[in-house]
C-alpha cells in the first residue's frame, strides 16, 4: 500500500531498518564495485589507476616530468569485437503446448506471437544490446521487467481528469551498482532471500510519484569526466575517467523486495525514500511458475564464477596485460627520446646550462664553454634493445590468448593457399570462446519471454491487440486475451546463432533442398515451400504472395472466434474454400475449446452446423453449374 503523509512516522523503524541493511550491503558489495569501476575505467582509456586497500579506485600521477604516460588502449577493441560477434545471439523463442490438444496447440501459438510482437514492441533488440555492454565490462547486468500502467492505448478519463492507460509490459537495463543482494555468495537471483534496488533521484521527482516530500541531500553516483592523466615529455593529454560526482538535491531509494515466507506467503515490497517508507505491500508481480510471486529481475553474466552472485569479465584478466603493454610502449618511446634528444655531459662551470637547458642542442647553435675547460659532449644511449621488440610481440599475442577474440582478416597473417574449409575452422574456433557468454544472452532471453507472458496474463484485462510485422514486410493483427496464455513454457526455436554463420545455414539449405526432401509426390515446390525457402536464405521481402490455403485456415479460425464470442457465424462465401472449411470446423468441434463452450451455450451446436451446411450447398450449386455447362 501507498504511505501517506501522515503515516510515515509510524514506520520510521521500518526505514532505519532497511537503510542500515542497505548500508551493509553495500560495505560487503564495495570490493565487486571497485573491479567494476576499474574495468570502465580501463576500457575508456584512463589505465594509469588502480584499487587500494580501502577498495577505492585511485589514480597515481607521473613519477618525472619526462616520463612517457601514453595509453595504448587493446581492452577496448577486445570488448568491441566481443560486441559485434554477440550482436547475432537474437533467439527466437516459441511456446509448448500445454497439451494435445487444439486448443492448447492454439493457445501456444498465439503466445509465440504475443512475443514476437512484444520483442519488436519493446525493440527487445536494443535492450539485449545496451545489457551486453555492462555484461562484458563488469560482468554482470540485470533486467528488471516489471508493468507499467502509463503505456499503452488510452482507455478512458477517471474523475480527476487523468488519462487511464491500457499498461503494458516495460524493461529496464540496471547496471550492477545498483543491485544489492542480501549475500554475495548466491548463485542465481531465484536464491537470494531478498533484492534492493538503489537510484538516486531528484526530490521532486519523489513528490511527484509517491507524494512524500523528503529532505535533499549530495548523493553521490557514477559518471565518465575528462582528467589529464595521460602525455609525455612537454605535453599532457586527457582521457575519459569513471568516478565518482556529486548529485544535488536529490536522495536515494530503496526497493527492497523480500521473497515469499511463512509470515509474508506473498513476499514483501518496501520502497524508502530518503529516510521515510513510501510504499509497504506484497510483492507486485506473479512471474515465476506455478503461479508464485517473486523478483522482477533477470540476471545476464559474461562469464560466470562458481557460487558467486556477480559474474566475471574478459576486462579483468587483460588489466595485467594492458598495463605491462603500456609500461614497455613507453619505455620504448623514453628511450627513443634519449636517442634524439641526446644526453649532454657538460663539465661544472664551463658553460651556461640555464641557457643550454632552455634552448637545448638547436640546430646551428654556437655552443661557448670555458677556456681549458673539457668539451660538452654526448653520452651514447647505444640502441633500442631487441628484448623490448619482443616483450611487445608476446604482450599482443597474450591479448588474443587471454581475451578468447581474434579477428582473422586484421590481426592474423593468412597464407594465401589456405583453403576455405580450413578457414572456416578457424573462424569456428575462434568463435568457440564466446559460445558460454553467448548462452548466458539466451539464457535472460528465455526467461525474459515467461516473464512478459506472466505480467500479461496477470494484467491484461479483456481483449487486446498487438501488432505482428511478418519477415516479409507485412503487419498482421492479431486479437487476444488473457486466457489464450495458458503456458508459458518458452523454449528456444533456433540453436545457438555462434554455431552456424550465415553462409552455412544458406548452404544446409541448398543441400536440403538438392535432396528433393522440400518438394511434393509429384516432385514439385509448392508456393509455401517457396516462401520458406527464401524467408530462410534471408529474401523473404522477395516473396510478397501469401499461401492460398494459409489464409483459408485463418479465415476460418477467425470465424471460430466469432462463434465462441457473438454466438454467431457469418455466411459463407464465394471465395472461399469450402472443402478446406469444413474441415477445419470438424476439428474444431473435436476440440476440448467447443466442448467447454457447449457446455455454457447449446445453440453453438445448431449455428455452426448450420454454417457447414451452407458450405455444401456452396459446393453441390458449383457441381450443378460444371454440369450444365458441360452439357451445353
Amino acid at each position: 500500500m501507498k504511505i501517506n503523509e501522515n503515516d510515515v512516522l509510524d514506520y520510521s523503524e521500518l526505514a532505519q531498518e532497511i537503510i542500515e541493511d542497505f548500508k551493509t550491503r553495500q560495505e560487503e558489495r564495495k570490493r565487486f564495485e571497485a573491479n567494476w569501476q576499474l574495468n570502465i575505467n580501463f576500457f575508456v582509456g584512463n589505465q594509469y589507476c588502480a584499487i587500494n586497500s580501502n577498495n577505492e579506485v585511485v589514480d597515481f600521477e607521473k613519477q618525472f616530468f619526462w616520463q612517457e604516460r601514453e595509453v595504448y588502449n587493446h581492452i577496448a577493441p577486445i570488448v568491441e569485437l566481443r560486441l559485434s560477434k554477440l550482436t547475432k545471439v537474437r533467439p527466437s523463442m516459441t511456446v509448448i503446448p500445454f497439451s494435445d490438444s487444439d486448443n492448447d496447440i492454439n493457445c501456444a501459438k498465439v503466445s509465440k506471437n504475443i512475443l514476437k510482437a512484444s520483442s519488436y514492441k519493446l525493440n527487445l533488440s536494443k535492450i539485449i544490446s545496451e545489457a551486453t555492454v555492462w555484461s562484458e565490462i563488469c560482468g554482470t547486468v540485470f533486467y528488471k521487467v516489471s508493468w507499467n500502467n502509463f503505456k499503452g492505448d488510452t482507455l478512458g478519463i477517471d474523475e480527476n481528469g487523468n488519462e487511464i492507460m491500457e499498461g503494458d509490459v516495460q524493461i529496464d537495463v540496471v547496471s550492477p551498482f545498483e543491485i544489492f543482494p542480501d549475500s554475495s555468495t548466491y548463485a542465481s537471483i531465484d536464491d537470494c532471500k531478498s533484492i534492493m534496488h538503489v537510484r538516486a533521484f531528484h526530490v521532486d521527482t519523489i513528490k511527484d510519484v509517491w507524494g512524500v516530500e523528503v529532505e535533499g541531500k549530495d548523493v553521490d553516483v557514477f559518471t565518465l569526466e575528462n582528467a589529464n592523466l595521460t602525455g609525455g615529455l612537454g605535453y599532457f593529454g586527457k582521457v575519459s575517467k569513471a568516478g565518482k560526482t556529486i548529485k544535488h538535491n536529490s536522495a536515494l531509494v530503496i526497493e527492497k523486495y523480500e521473497s515469499p515466507t511463512t509470515k509474508y506467503p506473498f513476499g514483501r515490497l518496501i520502497i524508502v525514500a530518503g529516510d521515510k517508507v513510501v510504499y509497504v505491500g506484497e510483492l507486485p508481480y506473479v512471474n515465476k511458475s506455478e503461479n508464485k510471486r517473486g523478483f522482477p529481475f533477470v540476471s545476464q553474466c559474461s562469464i560466470v564464477n562458481p557460487n558467486c552472485f556477480w559474474g566475471g569479465s574478459v576486462v579483468e584478466r587483460c588489466v595485467p596485460i594492458q598495463r605491462s603493454y603500456n609500461a614497455i610502449k613507453n619505455r620504448k618511446h623514453e628511450f627513443l627520446n634519449r636517442l634524439s634528444m641526446g644526453v649532454m655531459a657538460v663539465e661544472d662551470g664551463s658553460i651556461d646550462t640555464d641557457n643550454l637547458e632552455e634552448e637545448g642542442m638547436a640546430p646551428g647553435k654556437i655552443l661557448v664553454y670555458r677556456q681549458g675547460a673539457q668539451i660538452p659532449r654526448l653520452l651514447s644511449s647505444g640502441n633500442v634493445p631487441t628484448d623490448f621488440n619482443y616483450e611487445e610481440d608476446r604482450l599482443l599475442n597474450e591479448f588474443l590468448t587471454v581475451s578468447g577474440v581474434n579477428d582473422l582478416l586484421r590481426g592474423s597473417s593468412l597464407s594465401s593457399n589456405v583453403s576455405g574449409v580450413a578457414l572456416e575452422l578457424m573462424i569456428e574456433q575462434d568463435e568457440a570462446r564466446l559460445i558460454s557468454s553467448a548462452e548466458q544472452i539466451r539464457e535472460a532471453v528465455k526467461e525474459i519471454s515467461k516473464h512478459i507472458l506472466r505480467l500479461y496474463k496477470q494484467f491484461v484485462n479483456g481483449k487486446t491487440s498487438s501488432k505482428l510485422i511478418n519477415n516479409n514486410g507485412t503487419i498482421e493483427m492479431f486479437y487476444w486475451n488473457r486466457s489464450d496464455i495458458n503456458s508459458d513454457d518458452v523454449v528456444f526455436e533456433t540453436e545457438n546463432e555462434l554455431n552456424e554463420s550465415l553462409a552455412q545455414k544458406r548452404n544446409m539449405v541448398f543441400e536440403i533442398f538438392n535432396s528433393g526432401l522440400l518438394h511434393d509426390e509429384n516432385g514439385k515446390l509448392n508456393n509455401s515451400m517457396r516462401y520458406k525457402l527464401l524467408e530462410q536464405l534471408g529474401f523473404g521481402i522477395w516473396e510478397n504472395t501469401q499461401d492460398m490455403k494459409t489464409l483459408q485456415i485463418k479465415r476460418a479460425n477467425k470465424e471460430h472466434m466469432q462463434l465462441l464470442e457473438t454466438s454467431k457465424m457469418e455466411m459463407p462465401k464465394e471465395i472461399d474454400d469450402h472443402e478446406l472449411h469444413i474441415n477445419e470446423h470438424t476439428c474444431f468441434m473435436l476440440g476440448e475449446e467447443y466442448e467447454k463452450a457447449l457446455k455454457h451455450n447449446k445453440n453453438l451446436e445448431n449455428e455452426i452446423l448450420n454454417h457447414i451446411r451452407m458450405h455444401k450447398q456452396f459446393i453441390e450449386i458449383t457441381k450443378t453449374n460444371v454440369e450444365e455447362v458441360g452439357n451445353e
